[in-house]
């Protein structure tokens, strides 16, 4: 196939690209490398590989790379709660408009598929999972754009969104800012971590594995088209405290505790089902112990943190 990935050089998808591409599909890139990283560069030989340096809101631009496009990716986005509320009026154009803008210029035959996040479930109920059918309610401008543009894509009959857990691992447009790959960070690093509100549960999932279900969704357009699908480990619904126990295990001397007074600013608290996209044939390979052994070992490579959204 012909494939459009928007922001392609970003944390998820510069692992996805070469996936993409090891399939034998031939893929667009559209990025503005606004971190100035330079992932990609190890895939440029390769001539099933274009990249256009411009910007996922360009109608003009946009418009000509859908052409004849079999499928879009949407990933161009502000990513993160702090990002777009440090930059409301960037993550409305880019989270919601420009998803918006793909919809109106494509056509039915056009494969849309679409990362939006879980974190739209906001604060879940104690001890009962978010399904597919658990009411949105997002606590953040993130959440909330995402969930617009979710609707977008999905009320278009030719799309896919993958609800993605919180993801991990190395990348070639490396995230520091990531719970679990901050935390590894610190505990690789400072040996130490002072939680707040370390019950908070999140569900986690490996970028590999997010490539992954994107594969999955690809090949399996016709059987999942138009619905909503949680991405995430099952065995990965975790709190805070529980996750410094994992990463404790490879760094037995770091140290964590939960401080006696503070709040956490992120108000995420939920566990999430994944028996939806399970049933429909998609199993995460990376486990979250093996993330962490991962991050270990790239955390002997960076040290300085020049690899967060903000």
């Amino acid at each position: 196939m012909k494939i459009l990935v928007t922001g392609g050089a970003g944390y998820l998808g510069s692992v996805m690209v070469p996936r993409l591409m090891a399939e034998g599909h031939q893929v667009v890139v559209l990025d503005n490398f606004m971190y100035n990283q330079s992932p990609l560069l190890d895939l440029c030989h390769d001539s099933k590989l274009t990249i256009v340096r411009g910007d996922a809101r360009d109608k003009k631009v946009v418009e000509k790379l859908m052409k004849g496009a079999d499928a879009v990716f949407p990933l161009a986005c502000l990513t993160g709660a702090p990002l777009c509320a440090k930059d409301p009026v960037g993550a409305q154009t880019i989270l919601v408009d420009a998803v918006k803008l793909i919809v109106e210029l494509s056509s039915k035959d056009q494969r849309l598929i679409f990362p939006t996040t879980n974190s739209g479930y906001g604060v879940g109920e104690k001890g009962k999972f978010c399904t597919e059918e658990t009411p949105l309610r997002p606590i953040s401008i993130y959440g909330k754009l995402k969930c617009d543009a979710e609707k977008a894509i999905l009320d278009s009959g030719h799309g896919i969104t993958l609800r993605l857990a919180t993801a991990f691992g190395a990348s070639p447009r490396m995230r520091l800012d990531l719970l679990v790959n901050d935390f590894v960070y610190r505990a690789v690093n400072d040996r130490f971590v002072i939680l707040f509100e370390a019950h908070f549960k999140r569900n986690f999932i490996h970028a590999r594995d997010v490539a992954k279900a994107f594969m999955h969704s690809l090949n399996n357009f016709e059987a999942m088209k138009n619905e909503p699908y949680n991405v995430g480990l099952s065995d990965a619904n975790l709190s805070k405290q529980e996750l410094c126990e994992e990463i404790k295990k490879h760094v037995p001397d770091f140290y964590f505790v939960e401080a006696a007074v503070g709040e956490d600013p992120d108000k995420r608290d939920y566990i999430v089902s994944n028996a939806k996209i399970e049933r429909a044939g998609f199993k995460p390979d990376m486990s979250l112990s093996a993330g962490i052994a991962e991050l270990v070992k790239a955390y002997q490579v960076i040290k300085r943190n020049h690899y967060a959204n903000i």
